[in-house]
């Protein structure tokens, strides 16, 4: 894999899960280094001066006023590291830690907070050397940036802590050295720079994101081959309903149904078994296609914030200007991520009723919780309680967390974003819906064994063909738990991209 370029400008939601999941390389371009001098050359200056700059020559927070001699320093930046690494709970697994630290490189390279390219570069060659923090995933406010967890990742960088190298947990002095590396002693302002900033919040965010992507249209896919098992009707998704409601996700999920279910031979016509469906069928488009435009913006505020300087404070070179701002406060992100999770809170909802729908003899005109010889076997009854459950959590998990606010550092920060715990929430969510999804799959591929495969249309056949991959048709009752965490896993591989690739328009 060809390595990704970082100029502080261009990042993707998909660069970052390639850099955190898949361990493409890294490379910082040329202007990057000149940004960076300019910057560091500033925070010297000031330092000959002896002029008061935030963080630089005065303490933190609550401590803004009290200023610091020339000889504690570097013991401020370090002080300030281990204090603020004060995380709790269980380690973020190390996706979430690589993208943090690809995030805090790219701010780092737009030239605006003071570092010296030394410490860029050590961050690279974590990326690139296999280095991974371990960061609790607990103790962020969200507000002063995700100090806690920022704090934890930047102790490794002078040989403190601990990380990932080689698949294991070793002390951080170790992991540097099996790869290569050798710790690095803060200057000046470092120690606040790599912790000042909304990286944390915004890794697990972009990673729940980009995996929405790919679960939106495995939504799609699950719907389509459920209305077909149900005998839906597939007038509902004419074009002419969405041109006279223009939202462009309900157009996109109409025109990904119509595709899916082309020469189906089990979708019926209104008034062949029934005049119009039920909402979990008829309104696939208006619910998918709406969270399909709600994840739209929140990916849009995701890679704005990923190119963006959330440090502080900013020093800008070209008018030797230093401000002491607000740009680490979470806000944007938080109630973005709220938001993603109601969105896929949402998914999950329906695709839940259209599952109850399929095992419910009442509802399907199949054979109860679709298996033969039910009473002496319960098929898939369990399933649906499975669903059941992990939508009731969602709708806990999807409180938005934005609206809470809580003040620290002596009220000096009086108003905090809790943009962490949306992030959290949101990748819990995503989690179950994963799980919901599958089940529905299930479902469905165990219903068109009563009907027929074959009568399936030819693109929801193939993913009938995907789905039979993983899990065998249940003839007769065992172990459900494996086949639906077979189909959950496989929900976010490669060979499911491929199979959604292969069925959409």
């Amino acid at each position: 894999m060809t390595a990704l370029g970082i100029t502080g400008d261009a990042l993707t939601l998909t660069d970052i899960r390639e850099v955190a999941v898949e361990y493409r390389p890294v490379l910082l371009s040329p202007e990057v280094a000149t940004r960076v001098a300019a910057s560091r050359r500033m925070v010297e200056q000031y330092l000959a001066e002896e002029r008061p700059v935030y963080g630089v020559t005065t303490g933190f927070g609550r401590f803004s006023d009290v200023l610091i001699d020339a000889h504690h320093r570097r013991m401020l930046q370090e002080n300030l590291l281990r204090s603020h690494a004060a995380g709790v709970g269980p380690p973020f697994p190390p996706a979430v830690s690589r993208a943090m630290i690809l995030l805090r490189v790219n701010a780092l390279a737009k030239g605006f907070s003071g570092v010296r390219m030394a410490l860029v570069e050590q961050l690279v060659n974590f990326l690139n050397r296999g280095v991974t923090p371990v960061v609790p995933s607990q103790g962020s406010v969200g507000a002063s940036g995700d100090l806690a967890p920022l704090a934890h990742l930047a102790l490794v960088v002078m040989g403190e802590g601990t990380a990932w190298v080689d698949g294991n947990v070793r002390p951080a002095g170790e992991a540097l050295a099996r790869a290569g590396l050798v710790a690095l002693p803060l200057e000046a302002k470092e120690g606040l720079a790599l912790i000042n900033g909304t990286q944390a919040m915004t890794a697990v965010g972009a990673l729940t994101a980009e995996r929405a992507e790919q679960l939106a249209d495995w939504a799609d896919i699950a719907a389509a081959l459920s209305v077909e098992v149900l005998r839906g009707i597939p007038r509902a998704y004419d074009p002419k309903v969405a041109a006279v409601r223009p939202h462009p996700g309900q157009e996109l999920v109409g025109r990904h149904l119509r595709h899916l279910l082309r020469d189906s031979r089990l979708t019926t016509d209104p008034g062949e078994i029934r005049l119009q469906d039920a909402y979990s069928l008829r309104c696939v488009p208006q619910v998918h296609g709406a969270g399909r435009d709600g994840l739209a913006h929140v990916a849009e505020v995701l890679r704005r914030e990923a190119n963006s300087v959330t440090d502080n404070p900013l020093l800008f070179a070209e008018s030797d200007t230093v401000i002491s701002a607000g740009n680490f406060h979470g806000q944007p992100v938080a109630l973005v991520l709220d938001y993603l999770g109601i969105i896929l809170a949402e998914w999950a909802d329906i695709s839940e009723r259209r599952v109850e729908r399929m095992v419910n003899p009442a509802l399907s005109g199949l054979p109860p919780f679709l298996v033969a010889q039910g009473g002496l076997n319960s098929g898939l009854m369990l399933a649906q309680y499975t669903a059941a459950s992990l939508v009731s959590e969602n709708k806990v998990w999807a409180h938005p967390a934005s609206v809470d606010s809580i003040p620290t550092s002596a009220n000096q920060e009086d108003h905090v974003s809790m943009g962490m715990t949306a992030a959290r929430k949101a990748w819990t969510i995503a989690q179950n819906l994963e799980a919901v999804l599958a089940i529905e799959l299930l479902c469905a591929a165990q219903a068109a064994e009563f009907l027929g495969p074959h009568l399936l249309a030819p693109r929801t056949r193939a993913v009938y063909r995907f789905v039979r991959s993983l899990v065998p048709a249940w003839t007769v009752d065992r172990w459900l738990a494996p086949d639906i965490e077979a189909v959950r896993a496989a929900l976010s591989s490669s060979a499911a991209r491929d199979v959604a690739r292969s069925v959409l328009p």
